[in-house]
């Protein structure tokens, strides 16, 4: 497990199962999860210090990360 906070298992942790599944079988799913994952990923970079960025960047990234959980949720709760 990654140590990156929002990780999809972390954040749903009671449909790990059905998220592995779904990024098997279902395209639109793996390619939501992925750009999240990596939306994710820079967030973090950006909030420990890694990447820096400028503030409004760093809002935008996390809008955007909000957009696709969302939206991935969604389909969890469909499934």
């Amino acid at each position: 497990m990654s140590h990156t906070p929002h990780e999809l298992a972390a954040d749903f942790p009671q449909d790990v199962e059905k998220i592995h599944k779904l990024k098997i079988n279902d395209p639109h799913f793996a390619k939501l999860a992925e750009e999240y994952h990596e939306t994710n990923r820079a967030v973090h970079r950006a909030e420990t210090g890694i990447e820096p960025m400028e503030e409004l960047a760093e809002v935008a990234l996390r809008k955007k990360r909000m957009l696709l959980k969302d939206k991935i949720a969604s389909i969890l709760a469909t499934a």
